[in-house]
């Protein structure tokens, strides 16, 4: 007979997972309840007052989707569109390039609004499109983790103005970055447990505001899924007259594990937590430079959490194969056209410590 599972311990500073904290990883192993139970039910309800917080919102439709990060895409688009819908789609990299291809898929004409990689996506590209297709949404990336790039999300509503829906991908921004969901005037915003929240993948936090719920509610034609269809997900995520409806068997350990990661996040406090992990990436950002790195992502919008860089002369890709075989570090390459020539390197909740930057900055001295 085989031994137990006995996977090896990396220290996790790519663009995710990152690091999980103890607790979190504790709280997996709790005895695994029924998915009507009343005290999961609580828990459930628990969880999504937790998001709401973290979210910045007030939406009583806000809860965990049971899939990753890209099933809070899905679950965002298939639900807001239809066919023959209008959307205009921020592109400065894979994440949003993404979207749009969902989007399609999803049977909405989509214009997509690009920036060079490396660069954010201007509120005022979006506003052009919009005055020119007159769309039933928006959507761009908050932290496009292909390139470490922070776009102005809190400048868009302003530009595209009241009518279109906004939806934000926050997958590498929930936790870790200021994001506002009501004061940023965001309709549908979604994310992923494995980057700043720091619990692993497999659940995707997601809110509607309520004029996006009531455009789902308003739909002619079905949801084309129907395991990501918000008008039965909110039957089970929402107490009802009858109590509530099955859908699905929720993911009982993930939820524990977002739980008390989210409860980890309001303990520190989420304006502290900002504060950490902007302190601890430019810290890291100042020491690769110094090494010869240079920073990918254009000057003040880099991402804290996420800080992608371009490879000095004689430094080649290959090196972070053997930061993972000799110090067990993992580090994130480059995707696209920039795949060999740059590398990504994630501090992320419980995994942003200085103390984590000076191990991979020795690391990476003794190799090069």
């Amino acid at each position: 007979m085989k031994s137990p599972l006995a996977p090896p311990t990396r220290l996790l500073l790519g663009p995710g997972p990152s690091p999980v904290d103890p607790s979190v990883l504790e709280a997996l192993g709790k005895p695994v309840l029924g998915h009507l139970d009343p005290a999961f039910i609580a828990i459930m309800d628990e969880t999504s007052d937790r998001l709401r917080q973290v979210f910045r919102t007030r939406n009583p439709l806000t809860f965990p989707v049971s899939g990753t990060g890209s099933a809070g895409m899905e679950t965002a688009l298939v639900n807001i569109l239809e066919p023959g819908d209008r959307i205009v789609i921020g592109v400065n990299g894979v994440f949003g390039a993404r979207m749009a291809d969902a989007a399609r898929r999803a049977g909405a004409k989509v214009t997509m609004v690009d920036a060079p990689w490396g660069q954010p996506i201007e509120p005022d590209a979006l506003a052009s499109a919009v005055r020119t297709d007159k769309p039933k949404a928006v959507a761009l990336v908050h932290a496009e983790t292909s390139t470490g790039v922070r776009s102005s999300v809190d400048l868009v509503r302003r530009e595209i103005g009241p009518a279109p829906l906004l939806i934000v991908d926050s997958v590498t921004g929930l936790g870790g970055i200021p994001l506002e969901v009501d004061k940023w005037g965001i309709d549908v915003c979604f994310s992923g447990t494995q980057k700043c929240l720091s619990v692993p993948p497999g659940l995707a936090p997601i809110t509607f505001s309520p004029r996006a719920a009531q455009a789902v509610a308003d739909r002619k034609t079905p949801v084309q899924s129907w395991y990501l269809d918000v008008t039965m997900l909110r039957k089970y995520w929402e107490e009802g007259e009858g109590g509530r409806a099955y859908h699905h068997t929720a993911p009982i350990s993930m939820i524990y594990g977002l739980w008390e990661g989210l409860r980890l996040v309001l303990e520190e406090g989420l304006e502290d937590r900002w504060i950490r992990h902007q302190e601890v990436g430019e810290f890291l950002q100042a020491e690769l430079k110094e090494m010869g790195f240079k920073l990918f992502a254009a000057s003040g919008h880099r991402l804290p959490q996420l800080t992608s860089v371009t490879l000095p002369k004689g430094v080649s890709d290959d090196l972070r194969g053997r930061l993972l075989n000799d110090f067990d570090i993992e580090i994130g390459g480059g995707l696209g056209d920039v795949a060999g020539k740059m590398w990504r390197v994630g501090l992320m909740g419980f995994g942003a410590k200085k103390e984590n930057v000076i191990r991979l900055v020795q690391s990476i001295r003794a190799l090069i």
